[in-house]
């Protein structure tokens, strides 16, 4: 077997990183912050986040640049073949400064090295026909966006018929580029620290204390290593300045990002947070420093006291974090959809006996996950009514929290709704429901 020696490290990171999203379910955005790239420099880890990514959003468009240059369809490859045929076929179409033989060269050894030698001429005969053919004709954009985009046509479909088709396109055309990355600083003298770090920043659209990164390395500052620097999308952020109360339960909470802002915006609440996996509230207290967290069912809280507000942002389809989770769209079916709605809705139950007020919200898209959820709560839980969220938002306006301008736009009927590629960073949906 030839030595990875032969193989850039990461080539080699982005190649193992895909194989475990492909046979294990993982997700990359976990596995490039794991110990698989421990051992890789912050260059290379740069160009592994990168190749995995890139592969992954545009997956649906290199599997038909594969198929033409073979003739032969993607899926009747063994995973390690087709996987180094990806990762080769993305450099060769969107990476401009890898040179072409590095590309071929390094795919041929990745296969070799992970048992696949019979398939070692394959993949250097198709990789260098693509490199002499006119790529270029490949990236056009023309009227088909989910296809040009690289998404599933369903998907697609579903949003141009809730959203209209100018939003879809754009939700398709947000999910194709790197997210920004989003911190949240309220003091003056951490922006100032940042700064003599080398961090460049710009204030971000919505929120007072949200800020976009334009240069540097914000996990390298001390800030970041001290734990007073979180790294948060800000519709997530968003949804977080929501909940209030002196009694405040996150009945879902990892990574804790929406707890801390919780606590944060209450300074004399109680803020109790909580996740059904242990290996994440351990993550939860290592990454936030939250004084209260603890592993528990949110189908069954182990509480006997009522909670001013419980934040209950649920599990779902993730179908508004495709910039962030791009393989996502790739295991979604359409049945999958509704296959949640039973969980939330159990977890709405179970929280809504111990909850004055909840803020339900999850990362979607899919009003099966947002508005039909909350339409049979109330229909079922007739002692709950809904806020208007517009209320909350403009009440955080006059606080100075967020920028009143941007309050309108995130208000659809009395949810919030945010939808990428219309508004900054990822898609969210939120209600506010309080019992009578």
């Amino acid at each position: 077997m030839p030595s990875s020696a032969r193989i850039s490290p990461a080539r080699n990171a982005a190649y193992e990183v895909l194989l475990r999203v492909e046979t294990h379910d993982s997700y990359a955005a976990e596995l490039l912050h794991s110990n698989l790239l421990a051992s890789v420099n912050n260059a290379d880890r740069g160009l592994a986040t990168e190749l995995v990514m890139g592969v992954l959003r545009w997956q649906q468009k290199l599997d038909q640049v594969v198929e033409s240059a073979a003739s032969k369809s993607i899926a009747r490859f063994d995973v390690e073949v087709k996987l180094a045929l990806r990762l080769g076929a993305y450099q060769l179409l969107y990476l401009d400064r890898i040179p072409a033989r590095a590309a071929v060269n390094e795919s041929v050894e990745l296969v070799k090295l992970h048992g696949k030698r019979s398939a070692a001429p394959l993949i250097n005969a198709v990789l260098r026909k693509l490199s002499k053919e006119a790529l270029a004709s490949f990236k056009q954009i023309g009227s088909n966006f989910g296809v040009n985009y690289s998404h599933p046509e369903w998907l697609v479909e579903r949003w141009t018929k809730v959203y209209g088709e100018d939003a879809a396109r754009a939700i398709c055309e947000h999910n194709q580029k790197r997210p920004q990355t989003t911190i949240r600083a309220k003091t003056p003298a951490v922006l100032e620290e940042l700064s003599r770090e080398g961090i460049s920043l710009e204030p971000a659209a919505m929120i007072d204390s949200a800020w976009h990164l334009t240069a540097g390395d914000v996990t390298q500052t001390r800030a970041y290593r001290e734990r007073r620097l979180p790294i948060q999308d800000e519709a997530s952020q968003l949804v977080a300045l929501l909940g209030q109360g002196k009694t405040i339960l996150d009945c879902c909470a990892a990574p804790g990002g929406k707890s801390a802002i919780a606590a944060e915006q209450n300074p004399s609440a109680m803020v109790i947070s909580m996740d059904l996996h242990l290996h994440r509230v351990r993550l939860m207290r290592t990454l936030t420093g939250l004084p209260a967290v603890l592993a528990a069912d949110a189908c069954q809280l182990p509480f006997n006291r009522q909670f001013d507000c419980i934040m209950a942002d649920l599990p779902c389809s993730g179908t508004g974090t495709l910039a962030r989770n791009p393989e996502i769209k790739w295991r979604l079916k359409p049945e999958d959809i509704p296959r949640l709605g039973p969980l939330q809705a159990e977890i709405l139950s179970s929280v809504a006996k111990l909850a004055k007020t909840i803020v339900y919200s999850t990362c979607s898209l899919e009003p099966e996950e947002g508005e039909e959820v909350i339409s049979r709560f109330l229909a079922e839980h007739p002692a709950f009514h809904l806020i208007p969220v517009q209320t909350r938002l403009q009440q955080l306006a006059q606080e100075g929290s967020i920028r009143a301008y941007a309050v309108s736009s995130l208000v659809k009927e009395d949810f919030l709704r945010t939808v990428p590629g219309i508004h900054p960073g990822d898609g969210f949906f939120a209600a506010i429901l309080e019992q009578v």
